[in-house]
């Protein structure tokens, strides 16, 4: 997977996290499709999944402003070892993204549900300017970006919801 300029380790490592804990890995043995395997709602149903388990408050901010940079890194790391840009078995950037769409929001169905449906519909259907962050974007921080920005507009979606609709 990775260059072999790195030990085993690091190379297994950096595959563990960049797919979600190997989750990223499970359609490519369902599917025969590059693109459209399943793998980023998987990642997100994971952030879901995860989601009762994180800080919240200030904590959560924290995890968030350092999960950004470091899921960056390592979706760069993984995209240079698969040997292309935003491969779909790299998850890290749907967690970092639903966990966006998450942030400050109560830990009840109606929001969480809403924030989920809204950012796999933004991430999928990619509406400017998620979609100019996609094809203009390189690297790490290229893979990441979409799915942020899905997940701040996936945030605002649910606050709009919650507050306003129900």
């Amino acid at each position: 997977m990775v260059s072999q300029s790195r030990s085993p380790l690091a190379r297994k490592a950096t595959e563990f996290l960049a797919t979600g804990c190997f989750v990223g890995l499970l359609p490519q043995t369902l599917t025969p499709f590059k693109k459209c395997t399943g793998a980023g709602m998987l990642g997100s149903l994971l952030a879901l999944l995860a989601l009762p388990l994180l800080p919240t408050g200030w904590a959560y901010a924290a995890l968030l402003a350092a999960f950004f940079p470091f899921s960056a890194w390592i979706a760069g790391r993984a995209s240079a070892a698969y040997g292309g840009h935003d491969d779909p078995r790299i998850v890290i950037d749907e967690i970092l993204g639903f966990w966006t769409a998450a942030a400050f929001l109560p830990l009840e169905p109606v929001p969480i549900i809403t924030a989920f449906v809204a950012f796999r519909f933004l991430d999928t259907v990619k509406p400017w300017p998620i979609s100019f962050a996609e094809k203009n974007l390189q690297g790490g921080f290229g893979i990441i970006m979409d799915d942020f920005m899905a997940g701040i507009a996936a945030n605002v979606i649910a606050r709009f919801v919650t507050v306003f609709v129900l």
